[in-house]
Order: structure tokens, then sequence, then C-alpha cells
């Protein structure tokens, strides 16, 4: 695969990863919404692993993407707090149904594009340091806060 490509496929497996994590991020169900955002998350890392050559260690992925998503006390709480927030009567389910899918999108976005740049430069699961690219993430979360926000559904 011509290097072009591989990066088009790549993006490509990231924006539909975003879409996926968005869609989840509406469940009415807190928690099972993070959750399912990070199984999605660790989805997207495995394919991107397969279409780079790289080994894809789940363990691994897991402790990567909660390190990186996780750099900053606010980041770590915000999706656990905007799931939790669907608990409170009327409101929260709201407020939670508006947020969710905003964040669940921008933070596998950002996740993706980290990676990609990680393995576009020979990086692997092993050498990977969130700390040296959470400036990065951060450029790119505000990216896909933009593009998610603009998301419309389907059927709009």
């Amino acid at each position: 695969m011509a290097e072009n490509e591989k990066i088009d496929h790549a993006q490509e497996i990231v924006q539909t990863s975003m879409y996926y994590a968005m869609g989840l991020g509406i469940v009415p169900i807190p928690v099972f919404d993070f959750v399912a955002v990070t199984v999605v998350q660790l989805d997207m890392l495995r394919r991107l692993c397969k279409l780079y050559e790289v080994k894809f260690l789940e363990s691994k992925g897991k402790n990567l993407i909660g390190a990186l998503v996780g750099g900053g006390f606010s980041s770590t709480l915000s999706p656990i707090l905007a799931s939790l927030v669907k608990l409170i009567p009327v409101v929260g389910s709201t407020l939670g149904a508006l947020s969710m899918p905003i964040l669940a999108g921008s933070s596998t976005y950002a996740v993706g594009k980290v990676f990609i740049q990680h393995f576009e430069s020979g990086g692997t699961f092993l050498n990977f340091d969130p700390k040296a690219v959470k400036d990065y993430y951060a450029e790119q979360l505000k990216e896909g806060t933009s593009i998610a926000s603009k998301a419309k559904p389907a059927n709009a």
C-alpha cells in the first residue's frame, strides 16, 4: 500500500471510530457509554496497528489510552462526569446526551491522530510516551471537538 493510501486509510479508521464513539455516547446508561467508547478506541488502535504492522497489545493499549486521555485531572474526569450526569433525572439525561457524544468523539479522534503520528514515525506500543505527546493530543482534542460539534446524525 502506498504511503498516501495508508494515511488516508488511517484517517478513515479514525473518522469512523469517532462517529461510533459519538453514537455510543448517546446511550442513556451511565458508565456503559464510557466503557463502550473505550472499546471503540481499543478497536481503532487494533485496526491502526494492523495497518501499520505494529504488534497490538490490548492491555498495553488500555493503559496507553488511559494515560493519554487522563493526562490532566479535568480531562480524566470529564468523560466519566458526562456519563454520570445522566443519573440526574430529566436535566441530567439531557446534559449527558448533549455532552457525552462530543467528548466521546473528540477524545477518540485525538487518540487516533496521536497514534497515526506515532506509527508514521516508526513508533510502537513499547516506545509510546503519553507525556511526550500531550500537547499534540490537546491540539487534536480541540480539532476533534470542533468536528464532533458540527457532526449531524444521518437522519437529521
